[in-house]
C-alpha cells in the first residue's frame, strides 16, 4: 500500500467510500485525452483529477475520502510523453538509473527505477502510484529503446 493510499484510507468514512454512480462519468482515451460525459476536459482539470485516480482490482476510480467516481479507460490511464534520468549511487557500488516521467497532461511522476519498467512486444509500461500503469507514447518509446535497450 502506497503512502497516498494509506493516507486516503485514514480519512475515509468508517463505512467506506461510496460509489457515486454505476456508470463511468469520465473516460480516458488511448491518446491520453480525458472526457467528462463525452465532452473534452481541459488539461488543467485532467491534471487535477489524475492526482486522485486509483486502479483497484483492474477498475479505475477518482477517489476522495467520501466518494468515488468510476472512470473508463480505453488503453492505459496515463500516456507518458517524456522522461529525464538521474544516476544515483546505490551503496557506493553500482549506479542505479532512476527516471522521472511526464505524462500527456503535463504532470510529472515520481522517480521510477529503470529495473521496474516493463518492456513487451506491444509497448513499454511504467508502474506508477496508486496501482496505475503508464504507457510510453511512440516518440518516448523509441527514445527509450535507443538509450536503454541493446539488440547486440
Amino acid at each position: 500500500m502506497t503512502d497516498e493510499t494509506a493516507a486516503l484510507a485514514s480519512f475515509t468514512q468508517p463505512d467506506g467510500v461510496t460509489l457515486c454512480n454505476d456508470d463511468a462519468l469520465f473516460h480516458i482515451q488511448a491518446n491520453g485525452d480525458w472526457l467528462y460525459l463525452d465532452s473534452p476536459l481541459p488539461a488543467k482539470f485532467a491534471a487535477l483529477f489524475s492526482s486522485i485516480l486509483h486502479c483497484i482490482d483492474g477498475e479505475y476510480f477518482l477517489m476522495t475520502p467520501v466518494e468515488k467516481v468510476r472512470v473508463s479507460v480505453e488503453a492505459y490511464p496515463l500516456l507518458l510523453v517524456d522522461y529525464q534520468a538521474n544516476s544515483v549511487a546505490a551503496n557506493n557500488v553500482n549506479d542505479s538509473i532512476k527516471l522521472i516521467f511526464t505524462n500527456s497532461i503535463g504532470k510529472q511522476h515520481s522517480v521510477v527505477d529503470r529495473a521496474d519498467i516493463i518492456v513487451t512486444d506491444d509497448g513499454i509500461y511504467v508502474p506508477l502510484v496508486r496501482g496505475l500503469v503508464g504507457q510510453l507514447n511512440r516518440a518516448c518509446y523509441y527514445r527509450y529503446i535507443n538509450e536503454y535497450l541493446s539488440f547486440d
